[in-house]
């Protein structure tokens, strides 16, 4: 047995849950073949010639050499007129050891028309052991080898539609690894009555909510939703917050005041609360009967067994150890496709190649940078609950694990780094940039015997929201 074999079953089960932030009509589970982001605005389409199209030659006073007869196209990467594809990515280099599994959401609510809205790809590395999770937006600009240029998360319908070799997922697959560079093992698709089931038969989960988030929502499940005044404002606050099913349905998937950028960072979120609350010991036993219970509405090509074989890498798993990456606004640019007027995003080539190494490569930016295994103290000196797991959750983005999170005390009203071994290095400045202090947030107090050298003092005034869809590298998070 190959060694990717051993996937958490802690992040795994979270895989079969998250999926479901949107909806999909899925068969029954068996093995398969087949600070706050604003609003999105309108724009014009930008200044620029379509990617997709060769550019015009520049003449020359040359003499024109006799042309070499063209190699046929390979008829699986042309597109439907003939024309060349697109040239593909370059593969990024997996060990035997890493597991990829992607996870889909789809809108389909009736009838056989449906869109993959969710696409989270999680891969899991056993050596170190790591796991990272890449959000894909709905509207990247791919080729489909056979189909030409589409949206990605019409990929599984047109393969379905088609009869592409292995159906939709075999469509897909081939999509991630042409575009991206990104071989997918195992897939899991859930619908959300799947998804919002299951956070209920948990017990619901806590959310770590960075960001004041206010959007439409229906007064109560069973009001109409075609009559306007079913509808209400509703805001979730910043802080620990208790989510039953539908409440985590509606936060992952509402985005009528947002963008898609933004809900992929809510979709993030809630995904890592399934994966702490999954991580609990006593929540083995109970795989078994998860997996029953979402029979009816997930398709996977992971058997049970498989999932009971993968639990023992689950706890060495931490929260620092799991990566939340974005395909977001620093790697794509807004597009309009010149023969449907469809809005789009296109991908930046070497934004997204750097992007996709820093996530996926072994020893990448992030394992070498200012923050690589540094651990910090904790103290919650605030009245807010949940703040001080706010903060440690975001400094877990970046990569860097918390020394627990002991009250202080007394309450504070101003949040204060304090450095043990004073020296305004790249260490201490990359961590105020990752939690959005300033250098006046420091306090030095040299302290020879301090067992980590920063200790953070969350007080009333720390502000926990930031915008994990853009990172700077500097920031090393």
């Amino acid at each position: 047995m190959i060694r990717r074999a051993r996937l958490p079953a802690a992040l795994l089960a979270g895989a079969l849950i998250a999926s479901g932030c949107s909806p999909s009509a899925i068969p029954a589970l068996e093995p398969a073949n087949s600070s706050p982001t604003p609003a999105a605005t309108a724009q014009a389409a930008p200044p620029f010639r379509t990617p997709f199209l060769p550019a015009d030659r520049t003449p020359t006073a040359a003499a024109a050499a006799l042309p070499s007869p063209a190699p046929l196209p390979d008829p699986k990467f042309a597109r439907e007129n003939g024309e060349p594809a697109p040239p593909p990515a370059e593969p990024i280099p997996f060990g035997p050891q890493v597991v990829n599994i992607l996870l889909l959401g789809s809108d389909r609510r009736s009838g056989s028309a449906f869109r993959d809205d969710v696409l989270i790809l999680v891969s899991l590395d056993s050596d170190e052991p790591r796991a990272s999770m890449l959000s894909i937006p709905r509207d990247l600009w791919v080729y489909l080898p056979d189909q030409g240029m589409q949206r990605i998360n019409s990929a599984f319908l047109i393969g379905e539609e088609h009869s592409y070799p292995g159906g939709g997922m075999g469509l897909l697959r081939e999509a991630l690894q042409y575009n991206l560079g990104i071989p997918v093992h195992h897939f899991v698709r859930v619908e959300m009555q799947g998804f919002q089931r299951l956070v209920d038969a948990l017990g619901g989960i806590e959310v770590l909510v960075s960001c004041s988030y206010t959007d439409w929502r229906l007064e109560s499940p069973e009001a109409p939703p075609q009559d306007r005044d079913s509808w209400e404002l509703f805001t979730v606050a910043p802080g620990r917050v208790a989510m039953d099913g539908e409440l985590a349905l509606w936060y992952s998937r509402a985005r009528a005041r947002s963008s898609d950028f933004d809900r992929s960072r809510r979709q993030q979120e809630v995904l890592r609360a399934l994966y702490r609350l999954i991580q609990q010991p006593n929540l083995l036993a109970r795989i078994p009967a998860i997996y029953k219970a979402l029979a009816r509405n997930v398709s996977t090509d992971l058997t049970l067994p498989e999932i009971l074989n993968l639990a023992p890498l689950a706890a060495e798993i931490g929260p620092a150890a799991v990566r939340s990456r974005f395909i977001g606004r620093d790697q794509v640019v807004n597009y309009r496709v010149p023969s449907s007027g469809a809005a789009v995003l296109v991908a930046k080539p070497e934004a997204l190649r750097a992007l996709l190494q820093e996530v996926f490569s072994p020893g990448s930016a992030l394992d070498g940078g200012p923050l690589a295994g540094l651990e910090i103290e904790l103290l919650d000196a605030s009245r807010r609950p949940g703040w001080a797991d706010l903060a440690a959750e975001r400094l877990a983005y970046a990569g860097v694990a918390t020394l627990g999170a002991l009250p202080d005390g007394s309450p504070a009203s101003q949040t204060v780094l304090i450095d043990t071994h004073p020296d305004d290095d790249p260490a201490r400045r990359a961590l105020l940039e990752v939690l959005g202090l300033s250098a006046s947030s420091v306090l030095e107090d040299p302290d020879p015997t301090a067992t980590s050298r920063f200790r953070l003092v969350i007080a009333d005034d720390y502000n926990p929201c930031f915008d994990p869809t853009r990172r700077r590298q500097s920031s090393g998070g």
